[in-house]
This record gives structure tokens, C-alpha cells and sequence, in this order.
């Protein structure tokens, strides 16, 4: 699984797979969702528990855990 997202321009997410209901992605759930207009700006590192994501712009590095 992906525990954190580094990134390294800002960055959007066309699709951002949480590991369940407790993280931010691009589903409904318990988590906050997120779409394509919420822009996560350069130098920010995020942590969660992702199984996968589709960028729609920017770059990252995903760390696995």
C-alpha cells in the first residue's frame, strides 16, 4: 500500500484509491473526498493508506508500506 504521497510540483489527482473508508480519496466515505479542482501544492507530503492513484497534473513520489 501507499502510506504517503510527496509532491514534488503541485499536483491533482484524477483518482486517489483509499485502503478504506478512515482516508481522503476520490470516493465517498467516512474519509474527506477529494476530485480533480482540489490542488495540492509543491513540498507537501501527505500520509494515509492508498492501494492506487491516477495524477491528472504535477509530479510525486509514493512511498509503499
Amino acid at each position: 500500500n501507499i502510506v504517503a504521497i510527496q509532491f514534488l510540483e503541485d499536483a491533482t489527482f484524477s483518482a486517489l484509491t483509499p485502503s478504506d473508508s478512515s482516508y481522503i480519496g476520490t470516493a465517498g466515505g467516512n474519509g474527506d473526498a477529494i476530485d480533480s479542482s482540489n490542488t495540492f501544492p509543491q513540498g507537501v507530503t501527505i500520509f494515509g493508506n492508498w492501494t492506487a492513484f491516477t495524477l491528472a497534473s504535477g509530479s510525486v513520489i509514493a512511498y509503499l508500506g
